[in-house]
């Protein structure tokens, strides 16, 4: 099975129309934005969900150290999931389309979002519910493992190749985004129903996904198949097995992507997610500050994240995207050193600009990714490559960050963000530079 001709014909045709093509450009990084949006908007509820109520929900017997342990264990299965999302909808991106395959996508993480906000706790299921919660957490895993390099492609491949930096960068907006209307309805749901939260108010944010998700999937409707993606099809270039052979052909590439994500991703999910309990439960800190503190550092990379995709544009990906790794290895310890000081204020300074290095590092990164594949092949080699990091960085990172802490202190957090960093720029290094490169020939990948 794979795409339409005739679909493929009207994409060709369409992007042979000056006017009909800037439409379709419009469209295209409209519907990454606001598809990438409401997936990150799903899987970092569960993720804050996760460090302040699900302990008490579905761990409730357990100490706040073996709850907390158990919550964030939850959490990293969902992107042990993503791997395996990203080779199942890197296979039908690359015969299918981008298009098809993010209407699923987006389907997936809203109905397994909307269920978890009617799963019963522990109380009423027993040790059901929190094995109906890591099935769910497994789905939406799944979902957001596919859901990546396709919004990015959509955007990409119909943009101005001159500025596929930037392009490639506004999906990448849809992790603050997200992760605003996450926290934020957290926010807003734990100041307003207080008392009522852990009981029943906090799977409120869970239930509206349903409502975005029918908004996404009428945005993505009105977005024809990519041009790029088009002309394969076309030319009868569909690979029979994309996974397969992208694995076989560009081993090197999907390492490295993995690779480049260290000092980006481990210390991201350490900044939103494990310091939401950091600042609460260790310095004795209102959860409403620390929640706002997100939300606030959210808004700032609204701005900065595709800033510095046009900034990768104009002097290079790989420059901007090594600045930003050794700026996080020089951050790490006085991050916490500024948390420490307990004065509310300088932490909400210090989680904010805990994102700078993080946004500097997102904006060039999916075309640094994405380039590195040709088109039959990219979806599932982008994808794959790009969630493997969640196996070894993201996934792992607060429960990694819960254990050195308990063990070992603060210091011990910082050590490993620098840790990332040296693999992150030892990365940078080794993945061929092709920002240059004409991505419409498959010759430029030999």
């Amino acid at each position: 099975m794979v795409l339409d001709p005739g679909e493929a014909g009207r994409a060709r045709e369409v992007d042979i129309d000056p006017a009909g093509r800037r439409r379709q450009v419009r469209k295209a990084a409209l519907a990454s934005v606001v598809g990438t949006s409401i997936e990150w908007y799903d899987f970092f509820l569960y993720n804050t969900a996760a460090a302040i109520v699900f302990k008490d929900v579905f761990f409730p017997s357990s100490s706040d150290y073996a709850g907390t342990l158990s919550a964030f264990a939850t959490y990293a299965v969902g992107f042990a999931a993503r791997p395996v999302g990203a080779a199942l909808f890197g296979h039908w991106g690359d015969r299918l389309g981008r298009k098809a395959t993010l209407v699923i996508t987006l389907v997936l993480m809203g109905v397994s979002s909307a269920l978890i906000g009617v799963l019963p706790g522990t109380e009423t299921l027993g040790v059901a519910a929190p094995v109906l919660l890591v099935v769910l957490r497994v789905l939406q895993g799944i979902a957001v493992g596919g859901e990546w390099s396709g919004s990015v492609l959509l955007s990409m491949e119909w943009g101005d190749q001159r500025r596929r930096g930037l392009m490639a960068s506004l999906p990448q907006i849809g992790v603050p985004i997200g992760l605003i209307l996450g926290t934020g309805a957290m926010t807003a749901i734990a100041l307003s129903a207080e008392d009522a939260f852990t009981a029943w108010a906090w799977r409120i944010p869970f239930l509206l996904s349903l409502v975005l998700v029918a908004i996404g999937l009428w945005v993505r409707l009105q977005v024809m198949e990519t041009p790029l993606f088009a002309e394969v099809v076309a030319k009868a270039e569909v690979a029979r097995v994309p996974v397969a052979e992208v694995v076989r052909r560009h081993p090197k590439e999907i390492v490295l992507s993995a690779l480049l994500r260290c000092s980006e991703q481990m210390p991201f999910y350490i900044f939103t997610s494990f310091a939401l309990t950091y600042i609460h439960d260790d310095l004795g800190m209102a959860q409403g500050l620390a929640l706002g503190a997100v939300t606030a550092a959210a808004v700032f990379e609204l701005f900065a994240i595709p800033a510095a995709g046009h900034l990768g544009d104009r002097i290079g990906g790989r420059r901007v995207y090594a600045a930003g790794s050794l700026l996080l290895a020089l951050f790490a310890f006085p991050y916490f050193a500024l948390l420490n000081t307990g004065v509310a204020v300088v932490v909400v300074a210090a989680v904010v600009l805990a994102q700078l290095p993080h946004a500097i590092q997102y904006g060039p990164q999916a075309s640094l990714i994405a380039e590195s594949f040709p088109t039959r092949l990219r979806y599932g080699g982008a994808g794959i490559g790009y969630q493997l990091a969640s196996v070894i960085a993201g996934g792992p990172a607060p429960l990694l960050a819960t254990w050195l802490l308990h063990d070992y202190g603060w210091p011990a957090i910082a050590g490993a963000m620098v840790v990332s960093s040296a693999l992150t720029l030892t990365a940078v290094a080794l993945l061929p530079d092709r920002s240059r490169i004409d991505i419409t020939k498959d010759e430029s990948y030999a």
